[in-house]
């Protein structure tokens, strides 16, 4: 029978894989404390760093549905829960480690998938959140504008074909059909 203590550490574990977006595992061997808490402050407020036990995470992991990790529950492992955007943290996590190398990324999972570390890397590569929407929306406007000026340029360019007609008739000295003007004087 399990003990208490470690049941409700298993029960705490879970609950923060399943109320998490992402969680990545690394590997601390060598950092001092200050090293780590100069990592946790570099995550960002959507993140929590823990110092965790292999066997007790591996069996909260799989309680939650991740069985994908199991094979980098080995060494001293530490485990970042991302609540908010993985992008921030990751980079947190990527530039602490480009600093430190003794931090090393082990791998994760984002929204249920498995990330390898290089996986991790490429996502500390993205833009934030905010500013892909923004290119979203620039994106976005400009093809709109884009639509308002092509349906613009329609009327506007019956208006010029029509003058240029109308220009051309006079310059002929209206040879042809009569102008409508003409053709209410004759009347």
């Amino acid at each position: 029978m399990a003990r208490p203590d470690k049941a409700a550490a298993v029960a705490e574990l879970t609950d923060q894989f399943r109320s998490s977006n992402a969680a990545v595992l690394t590997e601390y061997r060598g950092l001092t404390v200050a090293q780590l808490k100069e990592l946790r402050r570099s995550l960002g407020e959507n993140a929590q760093y823990a110092v965790v036990k292999n066997t007790l995470t591996k069996i909260a992991a799989n309680e939650a549905g991740i069985d994908t990790l199991d094979d980098l529950f080995a060494g001293p492992t530490a485990v970042a829960f991302i609540t908010g955007d993985p992008v921030e943290s990751a980079k947190g996590l990527r530039d602490f480690a480009k600093d430190n190398p003794n931090l090393i990324i082990k791998g994760g999972v984002l929204d249920g998938k498995a990330l390898s570390a290089d996986e991790i890397k490429k996502l500390a590569d993205l833009e934030s959140r905010e500013v892909l929407l923004a290119k979203l929306a620039g994106a976005m406007k400009g093809k709109q504008t884009q639509a308002a000026q092509l349906f613009q340029a329609l009327p506007s360019k019956f208006v010029r074909t029509a003058e240029a007609l109308r220009a051309k008739r006079a310059e002929q000295g209206g040879a042809g059909t009569p102008a409508p003007a003409d053709a209410e004087v004759a009347e």
